[in-house]
């Protein structure tokens, strides 16, 4: 995933520490270089890492809610009936177990980094340092924000940004290399104008990335009509918040003016194609964004954290919803799943593809369950069409073996799902309770 998209087929990576120091054929390698760990991939894809463009890693401990709930009937509902209620009932003990659970997830199904924001109203202060600490046991990389809203009160979405800002600070005393802060807003039909022109103000003075949720449901869209006579975008642009430091989530009601406007500004967007599905928000106009060249990374809005599963999705929907089998290809999907998602959050120098002087953030993916020759013109259409997160074999993370031959080395597999099992049963307790 080079500039050049290059593969090589009988190659080798070696790594020295923490980052790759050579690539090139199997044998000039070996001959260059002396081993003292070899990891064996004859046979296998060696890839970047994946890298998730938006998460909630807190949705993991949704999955499977017996909830007593009118089914709700559009996002909206969905938000009050079902994510919000959620919000408010989080604890200390459930934002760590939610991201150890989903961070053992993500990292055995490929994923080396993600970008994932909490929402807790009623544990806000500390909340973030909970999540490093999983994410740090399991030694994957995270881009980790609270999500400030004002939907309950003004000093609610004030606590927020306040969060934030603490953490990006409490990761830079600590030079942490694994994680790292930014800002989250979550979305501005729940925002004041004051609070989104605060957190730009805070992330531009501590040279932070910032996250919102843009457009994802019909809601968004109609209140800014309705309140302010703009579309979404319209009105973020107009706030002066848009920039390449800026990653919109979703963005699957955009038209042509708001489309241009983000390409204009050099935004990101991080695209949830399951999630969309799921909560049947609509499609985001994919396509259109690549042509005008805005960098669009592939996320799972909390919901499956599989990553491949994820790029197969994003690769079959727009086929789909414009009945055109030609739109989108193996080799974008795999870009939005790499390098992309990495250059949403300025990463791009770092991680997302494997290349001397990089970060060694390095997948090696089974070919057995491939039953067609597996060469360097067939490669990305097995990798989108054909490979399954439990493919993965072997994932290092800044030269470290995380998982070796399926076995994750950092932390205990079962000791995290029952960890995560007690905090959801707790927490499906006390949302039962205010039903």
């Amino acid at each position: 995933m080079n500039p050049q998209r290059r593969v090589i087929e009988d190659g080798a990576v070696a790594v020295d520490g923490e980052r790759i120091v050579d690539i090139g054929l199997t044998k000039d390698i070996e001959a260059k270089h002396n081993a003292d760990i070899l990891v064996e991939a004859q046979g296998k894809i060696v890839l970047p890492g994946i890298v998730c463009a938006h998460t909630h890693l807190y949705g993991a401990l949704l999955r499977g809610a017996p909830l007593k709930i009118k089914p709700p009937g559009d996002f909206i509902q969905a938000l009050h009936r079902v994510w919000w209620p959620c919000d408010e009932a989080l604890t200390e003990r459930d934002a760590y177990a939610s991201a150890l659970a989903a961070g053992v997830d993500m990292v055995t199904t490929g994923t080396t980094c993600f970008a994932d924001t909490f929402s807790g109203p009623n544990y806000i202060h500390g909340s973030l340092s909970a999540i490093a600490r999983a994410i740090e046991e399991i030694g994957m990389r995270g881009v980790l924000a609270f999500e400030a809203t004002e939907r309950n009160r003004p000093e609610e979405g004030a606590r927020g940004l306040d969060e934030n800002e603490r953490f990006i600070k409490e990761v830079k005393e600590k030079g942490s290399k694994l994680t790292q802060g930014m800002y989250s807003l979550h979305a501005s039909f729940t925002l004041s104008d004051e609070i989104i022109v605060e957190a730009r103000k805070r992330a531009t003075r501590d040279g932070a990335y910032m996250t919102i949720h843009t457009s994802e449901g019909l809601v968004d869209l109609y209140h800014n009509l309705e309140r302010y006579g703009k579309r979404t975008v319209e009105r973020l642009k107009d706030l002066g918040v848009l920039g390449r430091d800026m990653v919109l989530a979703h963005c699957v009601h955009l038209d042509e003016v708001e489309l241009n406007i983000v390409a204009e500004k050099g935004c990101g967007v991080a695209h949830n194609p399951m999630s969309n599905m799921l909560n049947a928000v609509g499609v985001a106009p994919v396509p259109e964004m690549l042509k005008r060249k805005i960098t669009v990374g592939i996320g799972n809005d909390g919901y499956i954290f599989d990553g491949f599963e994820n790029m197969r999705s994003a690769y079959l929907l727009h086929k789909l919803q414009r009945r055109d089998p030609r739109v989108m290809t193996p080799p974008e999907i795999l870009e939005m799943a790499t390098i992309n998602g990495a250059k949403l959050y300025g990463l791009d120098g770092e991680i997302g593809s494997i290349e001397k002087g990089k970060q060694a953030d390095i997948i090696v993916v089974s070919s057995d369950s491939i039953p067609t020759p597996l060469t360097s013109e067939t490669v990305a259409g097995h990798v989108v069409n054909s490979v399954r997160g439990a493919d993965v074999e072997t994932v290092l993370v800044a030269g470290r073996v995380i998982m070796d031959h399926r076995v994750l080395k950092t932390v205990d597999r079962e000791t995290a799902n029952s960890v995560a099992r007690e905090a959801a049963s707790a927490l499906w307790d006390r949302m039962k309770r205010t039903q």
